[in-house]
């Protein structure tokens, strides 16, 4: 079990991000967050805490505990390593980090294989020199995932508002003739 701060509301249907998993497992799309989508299951300022990654600063205590590392791939979901193929099981050959070599490397901007990848060289090459470089770029990792999940999140706002709707005045295009 890993800790978490609640960001979604009580009982919110998984459904939705197993369908969101199964869609990137299944393409070459960048494993976009559905946060930036206006994900009607998160709490309000929700999509904060999940973009900073302030959610997950409870998962020290799983490092205390000794079931995680700071440093290591992301722990998931039974569900999405069900889905895994072999090969991809090496990834869980250390313990889960906090941070790791891909989220500090794109990581909503990555494919699912690249995130293997990432996973799988970490675990091949871990030492205490790439931990020490991957802490250093945590910091900026994070400010580029919440600038790319607020920019996501102001496209799907514009593109459901009617025309004109919800858009600033020095966007709209003027009707002047």
């Amino acid at each position: 079990m890993c800790y978490k701060f609640r960001s979604m509301v009580v009982r919110a249907d998984t459904g939705v991000h197993r369908d969101h998993f199964a869609k990137l497992v299944g393409t070459n799309a960048p494993m976009q967050k559905i946060d930036g989508q206006l994900d009607s299951r998160l709490i309000p300022c929700g999509w904060i805490l999940r973009s900073t990654g302030l959610d997950e600063l409870p998962q020290i205590v799983n490092i205390l505990k000794g079931e995680m590392s700071i440093v290591g791939p992301r722990p998931c979901i039974p569900y999405e390593a069900e889905k895994y193929l072999p090969w991809q099981m090496e990834r869980f050959d250390t313990l889960p980090g906090l941070t790791g070599l891909w989220q500090v490397s794109g990581k909503n901007r990555t494919t699912f294989e690249e995130m293997m990848n990432l996973d799988i060289k970490y675990v091949r090459t871990k030492s205490l020199g790439l931990d020490v470089r991957i802490i250093f770029m945590t910091a900026p990792a994070i400010l580029i995932q919440f600038y790319d999940t607020q920019q996501q999140r102001r496209k799907s706002r514009l593109s459901r508002a009617p025309f004109g709707v919800g858009v600033p005045e020095s966007s709209r295009v003027s009707q002047r003739t």
